[in-house]
């Protein structure tokens, strides 16, 4: 279990975040009247370089908008699209949805599994694909739907699934 604290340990930015991230932090905390707005939106800027958020990120982050760790490390907990931990190149979200679950979720999920050699929450030894459930990708006239990196595709059969994951080779 982590224990988080609302005391905001004082950390030195420049050394965990780059200069360009700090800057995008700043610039976007501008756009709201308060600058705890900016938490999501700093939290991706972060996780582009790396492909998640570690703890000494999410506390640089809180130190930069001047809010406890705490509220911070909620947020990042909070929405699924946050890593924190290690990702693959591409994460593969297969939705699992009740809409997905009728048009053949199943079946593709099985074939995506067995294709890639992993499990959900797992990532290929080569470190390409990470694998995860996602409760709804809001394309349920599409189901059943993927989501891979920023590509919807739906409804994908699992015949298609050596092609799909061919474009991410």
């Amino acid at each position: 279990m982590k224990i988080v604290s609302d005391k905001m340990p004082k950390v030195d930015v420049e050394s965990i975040l780059t200069t360009e991230e700090i800057a995008a932090i700043h610039e976007f905390m501008h756009h709201y009247p308060q600058a705890r707005a900016a938490s999501l939106d700093a939290l991706k800027i972060v996780q582009k370089r790396n492909g998640w958020v570690d703890d000494a990120q999410v506390n640089a982050i809180a130190n930069i908008l001047d809010i406890p760790t705490s509220d911070m490390d909620g947020v990042a907990t909070f929405f699924n699209r946050i890593y924190r931990q290690p990702v693959g190149r591409h994460v593969i979200l297969i939705c699992d949805s009740v809409a997905c679950y009728l048009t053949g979720y199943e079946a593709l999920s099985a074939e995506i599994r067995s294709q890639l050699g992993i499990e959900y929450g797992q990532t290929t030894a080569d470190g390409r694909f990470t694998l995860l459930p996602i409760c709804c990708l809001g394309n349920c006239d599409k189901g059943p739907a993927v989501l891979i990196d920023e590509d919807t595709y739906g409804p994908v059969q699992p015949s298609e699934v050596t092609q799909l994951l061919e474009l991410y080779a």
